[in-house]
């Protein structure tokens, strides 16, 4: 076969179970994901995906096929990862993956910070909430929430606890009253932001199920600009980082039930091979300790020490106060 880019395709769909999802990963249209695979079914003149409760999974020989490609993959990685660990000067362009929010307010001013010192650096940002492969070498550094991901060979620390908030416009609350409780917010509108997994971005139980819902959630995005605009422009009540909620065009944000709040931990990841970059191993090291001396911005909020960095008052009322006992639904 010599169009070695139509194995990742084939893989893509059997991972995601449709030509559609596969397509949406790819970024490519779902007709030429289709029309793809299969030239790749004629080349081998047998089926290589078939349709079983809804999805599309591997036949065996398609399955046969997939392990190759896995193996294939794994050793052209394992190429790029040995060339990136010789590589013994700080300049060139690092890769990193975050999260909006961390990526596009906190991220660059440290980073420039970094580029003080070594100014032949760049920096390549993956935004968005799609878990880059780091074996792959899709992203050199990733910054991600709740746990480190579950790749082979990977090193990570935990960077920092962040706490979440519930808040609101003003007006939102002038006009359908301030809740009292959690049970409160039942009667309340939400507006939702759907992050990792299409997971909405509310409270929620140890095993993420989200709990104390409003029954209605009059806006819904998946884009996190979207979403904060949304909150401040009345849609009703969201939960953000106490580091994130700063004003909106002009719009101050009330900081609901103050003395609720639900802690998330961020942790910095790299893949074991990678980290032998020198360049790769400067930067790593730089943003794990900016993150730790700006603990309290994340965990209170209130202002980030890295000059640039967004300065986030939380609006007219409700701001975090350290000596708030928080009420922390995880941890």
């Amino acid at each position: 076969m010599k169009n070695w880019s139509d194995y990742p395709i084939l893989l893509a769909v059997a991972e995601t179970g449709s030509l559609t999802a596969a397509g949406k990963k790819l970024q490519m249209s779902q007709p030429t994901v289709g029309r793809r695979v299969r030239a790749l079914e004629e080349h081998f003149g047998t089926p290589l995906l078939k349709k079983e409760n809804g999805q599309l999974v591997p036949t065996s020989f398609g399955q046969s096929v997939l392990d190759h490609v896995r193996r294939m993959q794994d050793e052209a990685a394992a190429i790029n990862r040995s060339s990136a660990s010789l590589e013994d000067s700080l300049s060139g362009v690092v890769r990193i993956s975050a999260t909006e929010g961390i990526g596009t307010a906190w991220l660059p001013p440290v980073l420039q910070a970094f580029r003080q010192s070594h100014p032949d650096m760049q920096f390549d940002i993956g935004i968005g909430f799609r878990e880059f492969n780091l074996a792959q070498r899709e992203a050199d550094i990733a910054i991600r929430w709740q746990s480190p991901g579950d790749q082979n060979s990977l090193v990570a620390r935990k960077v920092a606890d962040v706490t979440f908030g519930l808040y609101a416009s003003a007006n939102y609350l002038q006009k359908k009253g301030v809740p009292q409780s959690l049970e409160d917010l039942k009667s309340h509108d939400a507006v939702i932001a759907m992050v990792k997994d299409e997971h909405p971005l509310w409270i929620h139980d140890e095993n993420e199920n989200p709990i104390y819902m409003p029954d209605n959630v009059p806006f819904r995005t998946n884009n996190i600009w979207a979403f904060k605009n949304a909150i401040g422009a009345g849609y009703g009540i969201g939960v953000m980082p106490l580091c994130s909620c700063g004003l909106l065009e002009g719009r101050p944000l009330v900081r609901v039930l103050p003395n609720f709040g639900q802690r998330e931990a961020l942790y910095l990841v790299a893949h074991e091979d990678v980290r032998r970059s020198a360049r790769i191993r400067a930067v790593y090291d730089f943003i794990g300790d900016a993150m730790k001396k700006d603990a309290a911005f994340f965990l209170n909020g209130g202002e980030s020490i890295f000059e640039g960095g967004a300065s986030m008052h939380c609006g007219v009322t409700g701001e975090d106060d350290p000596a708030h006992k928080h009420i922390l639904m995880a941890d």
